[in-house]
């Protein structure tokens, strides 16, 4: 391992967590791209899916933590989401992180390029009036957020990702959740399905652990930062940056996949 390694693989965990903070995304979505890509553009050796998988598990269970604890105060966290869909996502993610060990290669990027393809298709729908309730007389389907959470466990886990990134936009268009809540209420969320995620791969043997500690460090500084320019941003703006990272990634792993 040289300085290289280390300065890349930091810089793709800094960037990919200030990002996760700022969105309320775990950073998979941005992470695992540029894991799969950057390290062969400066001559370092290229990851498989499988250890990109296994390292950004370890990393999104750390980023959200430092998301979170930014987002503690203020109202942001709805408790009652984050107990339907963390319990149901916890358990879809262990599954899909579990049984992630027996698919393929191109197998865990179609899966990868399916959720960001949703997820990206949701983040242009319309969302009219969704920032005009006040987070004390926010209502949602308890049973379809728990169902929907589920669904995004089992994908995300086989991708090592948390979920987050399909989270946010069904919290939009579906539940119809203020755009602050659900970037705070995601953050705790993704946390939650990260545990399973992180399970499933280091109980399979995927984890890389000298980058997904680099990783970890990266995450540890940059998302409460990212967590703190999202708080002062227009909540339009935040889902337009949100919106063009998921449909540039979806765009990327697609021309790859075929």
């Amino acid at each position: 391992m040289d300085f290289t390694f280390i300065i890349t693989i930091f810089l793709i965990g800094f960037i990919g967590s200030y990002i996760s903070g700022m969105l309320g995304i775990g950073g998979s979505i941005i992470k695992y791209p540029m894991l799969l890509y950057i390290p062969p553009l400066f001559g370092l050796a290229a990851f498989s899916a499988h250890e990109v998988s296994g390292i950004s598990a370890v990393q999104v269970f750390f980023a959200t933590i430092g998301g979170v604890w930014a987002y503690r105060k203020g109202g942001y966290l709805n408790k009652s989401l984050i107990l339907y869909m963390g319990i149901s996502i916890l358990v879809g993610s262990f599954v899909g992180g579990f049984g992630s060990k027996f698919m393929s290669e191109g197998g865990i990027n179609v899966v990868y390029g399916v959720l960001a393809l949703i997820a990206a298709i949701m983040m242009f729908i319309p969302k009219k009036n969704v920032d005009d309730v006040p987070f004390d007389q926010v209502t949602f389907n308890k049973w379809l957020a728990a169902s929907l959470a589920f669904i995004v466990g089992l994908g995300a886990g086989i991708v090592g990702a948390a979920g987050a990134f399909l989270l946010v936009p069904i919290m939009l268009v579906v539940l119809k959740i203020p755009t602050r809540m659900t970037i705070a209420s995601s953050l705790a969320i993704t946390f939650i399905s990260s545990i399973g995620s992180t399970v499933g791969k280091i109980t399979t043997g995927q984890i890389e652990y000298v980058p997904a500690v680099i990783m970890i460090v990266a995450s540890l500084i940059a998302s409460p930062l990212g967590a703190i320019a999202g708080k002062k941003m227009n909540t339009k703006v935040l889902q337009i940056i949100l919106a063009i990272l998921i449909a540039a990634t979806a765009v990327k792993i697609w021309m790859d996949i075929l």
